[in-house]
């Protein structure tokens, strides 16, 4: 017998128990640690009707389309928190939409099939897609079409641009499907059109009595807070909010002292005697070595500049410096550099080659095509058609390739150059680092005086012991505080200035007047109310706050509506009390006598329209003029209104002064308000119908 069969024989029973343990151990690991772990701290940054968006997705997502932005505005554009808190919403939002809508196509068994998807690049009506991708004016370019989409056989980048936009055509497709059969159940019955049309066909002058509700004051009527409760209750509808927080604060500010202030210019003047002296050629490395305002190496019409101090920097001579002056923060000196004779606006048309090595397009094989489309278009051929065929650039294909431009304009230099330097008509090739413009100059615009100036500017800022100032002040204010009361007490007695926060929501980063605090806000959501702060640091202020309201979703809390729910309960109480006063007066007279108030008289009322010009928006007495169990011959009930409580008696009825509407045109205009408004609120409604949970403040 062997070695390894006695092992076996021996120790089957040990190793099946030592497997086991392991196996078991490996499970209670990965439950308590792996990836399935209970106490796992969840990725998940929200969801709607059970999906679920990833951190790390909704992060792509956010970088996806800051890019983009970027892009749109030129590829170096700065996004501020604002923009980014913005972008974070529509990234949010847009997946709120995919699955809200996915939902709904799969509910109702939407889809869009291939032979629609090839319909839409084939068919009598090409997809708007295709046609901005591959058209020109408006129109379908199919042998351009067909020309990329065989090319997509042999380039991979070409082939995944198309798979891209068949998703984008089929996406569109089948939400253009649900839109269709939504919009195909709005409906107006003629019956009701011509039921709208009779109650249109007359006015009424009517007599009335008016006792408003100011006639008994305020202080008159008294309410409990189970009134008010009960009156949120009754209309919750009304009172819904979303989850926010409600903060105060005190802010102790470095602001930059007198010595701060001369230290700067003291560095800046002992810079001045070389800014006097540096040459235009020299001057751009000496403003980036030295400036908080970096050097912008081109020109601006006269007509165009808006620097502070305008007037006296424009008119200075070359070479002439102005200065120092503020600039918001900076205390600035301004040299001109330079001056010419230039257009203040320029419209060109373009055609790019652009070079690509990957798809056997080298540097000299571009600059070969711009020169033969040069010649080809000098030798009569059409820009327009050229654009279309050649141009790389996908941007200025629908404009047939125009750009119009001002000095300021955000261009690739050499593409300024020459737009602003040649001359109206010339056509020349230009390189940049996009690759090789066929160019042309169309028109050149007021031409005249413009300027180059360069900027030395230093900063004001906040010494170290000026900070250290105000930072003591916060923490001495804060060590004080430990309570809402201590709050309010202190503040009064250091004669601070409180400002406040209100809905302050868990995805805030921005806090107006405050900046950037997104530690203050995540604070705010896990604080108690009633809770002091310690001291945050943001920028040139520290901020000690206050947790003064908490709100959950849902109805509103009584103390956040307290003033408007106390205005309503009162008024309805007020209401009470005059309509028993009134009780059921037999003619206007009785009611007039009772409530010593006049009668009074108001002509054209109209049903169709609640606002009656002689009392406002009162829709019940409109309403009530037009009461047939009333009529010519009986006084009304008293009628709550808006502004006071009414006894009406109408007078008479006369023929509408306007025209009776067609009833096919009735009905079509309203079906068309209801579609308005459907594309307008379709998402939201969709939205507080599903169940959305939004869990991304415990990631930021």
């Amino acid at each position: 017998m062997s070695v390894i069969q006695k092992i076996r024989d021996k120790y089957a029973v040990v190793i099946v128990v030592v497997i086991c343990v392991a196996i078991v151990s490996f499970l209670l690991q990965d439950a308590f640690f792996g990836r399935n772990s209970l106490t796992r701290r969840s990725t998940s940054v929200g969801k709607v009707n059970g999906e679920s968006l990833e951190y790390a997705d909704y992060q792509r997502r956010i970088t996806d389309f800051e890019n983009n932005y970027r892009q749109r505005m030129g590829g170096n554009a700065n996004l501020s928190e604002e923009d980014r808190q913005s972008i974070r919403e529509k990234v949010w939002n847009d997946f709120l939409s995919e699955e809200i809508l996915k939902g709904q196509y799969d509910k109702l068994g939407i889809a869009v099939t291939d032979p629609e998807v090839v319909d839409q690049f084939t068919g009598k009506n090409p997809n708007p897609i295709v046609v901005q991708q591959f058209g020109r004016n408006g129109q379908l370019n199919t042998a351009e079409m067909v020309k990329i989409i065989s090319q997509g056989n042999t380039n991979p980048n070409i082939r995944e641009a198309l798979h891209q936009m068949q998703a984008q055509i089929r996406e569109y497709q089948t939400q253009q499907k649900y839109v269709t059969l939504v919009r195909q159940g709005i409906y107006y019955p003629k019956w009701l059109a011509k039921q709208q049309q009779e109650d249109n066909s007359q006015s009424a002058t009517v007599s009335y009595v008016n006792v408003p509700y100011a006639s008994i004051s305020d202080s008159a009527v008294k309410v409990t807070d189970a009134e008010l409760q009960r009156y949120i209750n009754d209309h919750s509808k009304l009172f819904q909010v979303e989850e926010s927080r409600k903060i105060e604060y005190v802010s102790f500010d470095a602001i930059p002292s007198a010595t701060d202030t001369a230290a700067a210019l003291h560095q800046l003047l002992s810079l001045k005697q070389e800014l006097d002296t540096v040459s235009a050629k020299d001057i751009a490395g000496f403003i980036n070595r030295n400036s908080d305002s970096k050097f912008y190496d081109g020109f601006i019409s006269k007509s165009e500049a808006k620097m502070p101090m305008r007037d006296s920097i424009v008119d200075l001579p070359v070479g002439g410096v102005f200065g120092p002056y503020y600039d918001n923060h900076l205390i600035s000196f301004a040299k001109m550099v330079e001056r010419k004779t230039m257009a203040d606006s320029v419209k060109v048309r373009h055609i790019l080659i652009a070079a690509n090595p990957q798809e056997g397009v080298t540097d000299s094989i571009a600059k070969g095509r711009a020169d033969s489309i040069l010649a080809a278009i000098k030798g009569g051929a059409s820009f327009s058609d050229m654009v279309a065929k050649f141009s790389d650039d996908q941007g200025s294909k629908q404009t047939n390739g125009e750009y119009d431009l001002t000095p300021s304009s955000q261009f690739v230099p050499e593409f300024k150059d020459f737009a602003f330097s040649g001359s109206k008509g010339e056509y020349k090739v230009v390189k940049t680092q996009f690759g090789y413009h066929v160019m042309q100059i169309m028109d050149q615009k007021n031409i005249g005086s413009a300027i180059k100036v360069a900027y030395l500017a230093k900063p004001v800022e906040a010494s170290k012991e000026t900070n250290n100032t105000a930072y003591s002040a916060a923490s001495d204010f804060a060590s004080k505080t430990r309570s809402s009361a201590a709050f309010q007490k202190n503040i009064q007695e250091g004669k601070l200035v409180k400002k406040i926060a209100d809905n302050v929501r868990p995805m805030d980063f921005v806090i107006p007047g405050l900046g950037a605090s997104r530690e203050l806000v995540r604070w705010a959501y896990d604080a108690k109310k009633g809770d002091v702060s310690t001291v945050f640091t943001m920028d040139d202020k520290y901020v000690v706050a206050v947790l003064t309201s908490v709100r959950e979703e849902g109805t509103a809390p009584l103390e956040d509506v307290r003033q408007l729910v106390e205005s309503e309960v009162k008024k309805q109480k007020k209401a009470d009390q005059i309509i028993a006063k009134l009780g059921t007066p037999a003619s206007l007279d009785a009611a007039a006598k009772a409530s010593s108030q006049p009668v009074l008289k108001a002509e054209g009322v109209s049903f169709a329209t609640p606002f009656i010009p002689a009392l406002g928006f009162e829709p019940r007495v409109a309403g009530a003029s037009f009461n047939k169990n009333w009529g010519t011959k009986a006084v009304s009930a008293p009628i709550e209104g808006n502004a006071g409580v009414y006894v009406i008696k109408v007078d008479a009825y006369q023929p509408s002064a306007q025209p009776a509407q067609d009833i096919a045109q009735m009905q079509a205009a309203y079906e068309q308000s209801v579609i308005s408004m459907l594309n307008s609120q379709m998402s939201s409604i969709l939205k507080k119908l599903s169940d959305v949970k939004d869990t991304r403040g415990k990631h930021f």
